[in-house]
């Protein structure tokens, strides 16, 4: 592992990280997709070598791993899951994950070897060393007439692997740590909890795990804003799809029941179209029920097994997760026939959680299942655009295949909207966009840079 030093010594530099980025990574087999004119056009060729875009769209660096944010703190690296939240008129507020393990300290907000430690508070939890955990989220002050950095701080200390997570309507984020590691060894608490971030907060939060959702390789969570009821995806190849259903609908520590879906008519069913073995085609809808889960502190790691015994359906790698209008979707990274992924529509029932809704159920849709890489491939965190169209964030690590930014309409149709040019093509995650929908944010996990992007999104050619 480098050190803070050696991995993140160059991005102070100016002209964004030129000494960085090295040279565009090529995918030849992906050429003849991404110079289609469908969308907003081909991507241009970023000549700083960062990020590839359509014409007219233009980007801006807002935030770097290894910088000193407002309390004299450092940005963290991995940035992952984030969520964008309306300040006033023209400010937005960021709360982004950073998705470090137990050990990668100097990669934390508190610098090399911890450094930094004597002025953390709030904290979840420590290594055995001492030292505070280094995952958690980071709140970023962004002005979007001015198109600058304001401030940022770190908002949850403590914790490990925040992968991803959601907004809620009642103004927060819900961070999901995407482990399962027990307490003893390395840490002192057990981990696989979500947690809730007020975006408003001007410093660490008090770190209360939300017990009622359930311990597990939690991904992402997303919220419908007319019943409250909590959707939560979980990162395994044998994974299930949660609902939450809250005792109060503004407060998911107040507790309720956590549910697992299952497909009416199918018990225990297999949504991954593995092996040849095709459950359902792209398109084709099923009906939805929901199992009742039990021990859902999950000690023994075997909640996904016993929600599947009881009925419970499986899905590969579930990852990222958003609602939209009405309906929400979620991808899963592994799924399909030709293992590149998935992504399901959810439409909740009109008695969502509520003993109606068996006569008015909820209807799941296996919407996007590209049989070729470069249509989609692992497409991980999404957001639904103010129009309609889901933008997704791949997340394949290949010597071959080169990150992308995807846009799908509403039909189901693939378009390209951006090109990691970093040499080492990682991950884009986090996308979400400003509430007036003319500014979408988004990081590339490493060299660990946040993104505001702008452009003419109406110019959309269908």
């Amino acid at each position: 592992m480098l050190s803070r030093r050696a991995a993140f010594g160059g991005l102070a530099t100016s002209l964004a990280f030129s000494g960085l980025a090295l040279a565009q990574t090529a995918d030849p087999a992906a050429e003849s997709y991404l110079n289609q004119v469908y969308g907003y056009g081909p991507l241009k060729s970023d000549p700083r070598r960062m990020l590839d875009l359509p014409e007219g769209f233009s980007y801006r660096v807002i935030s770097q791993a290894g910088e000193t944010m407002s309390d004299g703190l450092l940005v963290p690296g991995k940035a992952d899951g984030m969520g964008c939240f309306a300040a006033d008129e023209d400010r937005v507020l960021l709360v982004r994950n950073h998705e470090l393990s137990p050990g990668e300290f100097d990669y934390g907000a508190f610098g090399l070897g911890g450094r930094l430690a004597s002025r953390a508070r709030s904290v979840y939890d420590f290594h055995r060393n001492g030292l505070p955990l280094p995952g958690g989220t980071t709140t970023v002050l962004y002005d979007l007439k001015r198109r600058e950095l304001i401030s940022q701080h770190l908002s949850l200390a403590g914790t490990i692997v925040n992968c991803a997570g959601g907004v809620t309507p009642w103004g927060s984020w819900i961070s999901c740590e995407e482990t399962t590691q027990r307490s003893g060894g390395l840490v002192g608490q057990d981990h696989g909890w979500a947690f809730e971030v007020p975006a408003s907060a001007r410093g660490p939060v008090a770190p209360i795990p939300l017990k009622g959702l359930g311990r597990f390789k939690h991904e992402a969570a997303c919220v419908d804003p007319r019943t409250g009821v909590i959707y939560l995806t979980e990162d395994m190849a044998d994974g299930l799809f949660y609902r939450f259903l809250p005792n109060d609908r503004t407060r998911p520590s107040k507790g309720g029941q956590l549910q697992a879906l299952a497909l009416k008519g199918s018990s225990g069913a297999d949504t991954r179209n593995w092996n040849g073995q095709l459950s359902w085609a792209k398109g084709d809808w099923k009906e939805a029920t929901w199992v009742e889960l039990d021990g859902v502190d999950n000690p023994h790691d075997d909640l996904r097994l016993r929600g599947h015994a009881s009925g419970a359906a499986l899905f590969a790698r579930g990852e990222g997760i958003f609602f939209g209008k009405g309906e929400l979707f979620f991808t899963c990274t592994s799924g399909g026939a030709a293992n590149i992924g998935q992504m399901m529509r959810y439409v909740p029932s009109a008695a969502e959680g509520q003993p109606g809704e068996r006569d008015l159920p909820a209807r799941l849709q296996l919407f996007v299942e590209p049989d070729n890489g470069k249509i989609m491939n692992y497409a991980d965190n999404i957001a639904v655009t103010p129009w309609g169209h889901v933008i997704a964030c791949e997340d394949q690590y290949t010597a071959v295949h080169t990150n992308h930014l995807k846009g799908i309409t509403p039909e189901g149709k693939v378009y390209t909207l951006g090109r990691n040019a970093f040499r080492g093509s990682s991950e884009f995650a986090g996308v979400c966009f400003s509430p007036d929908g003319q500014t979408m944010f988004v990081n590339i996990q490493t060299p660990g840079i946040t993104l505001a992007i702008n452009g003419p999104w109406a110019k959309f050619r269908a």
